[in-house]
């Protein structure tokens, strides 16, 4: 079965940068600052074990300098130290990333955002 990239990058990233990972923003944002909200929004795969999932990453912080840096910390541990990572349900390979962390608006005036895309390759366990 194809492992759920989503939780995977969660489970990783959380214990790597210390700071709260999901997939959904919770009612009380404001009050879980800094987050990263991970996110599946495509891909495709080989039809016989590699995923190539597509997923966006957005940073939540109190300021833009908090947002940003945590939007860099991300990418860094997905390009630089992802490659051959193995969890309990995957096995990840090369990541690339398609749009590098910007700026992204977002209706609270009281946070900021910043976002970015990777294509990350991966494969289930044997």
């Amino acid at each position: 079965m194809w492992p759920d990239v989503e939780a995977e990058l969660i489970a990783y990233l959380a214990a790597a940068l210390k700071v709260r990972h999901l997939t959904d923003l919770p009612a009380n944002l404001l009050d879980v600052l800094p987050v990263n909200q991970v996110q599946r929004i495509g891909g495709e795969d080989d039809g016989i074990r590699l995923d190539r999932a597509l997923v966006t990453v957005d940073s939540y912080a109190a300021d833009r300098a908090g947002a940003s840096l945590l939007a860099r910390q991300t990418r860094h541990e997905l390009v630089e130290r992802l490659r051959g990572v193995q969890t309990p349900r995957a096995v990840f390979g090369r990541v690339a990333t398609i749009s590098a962390p910007a700026w992204r608006p977002y209706e609270n005036p009281d946070l900021r955002r910043m976002g970015a895309t990777y294509e990350i390759f991966c494969h289930p366990v044997s």
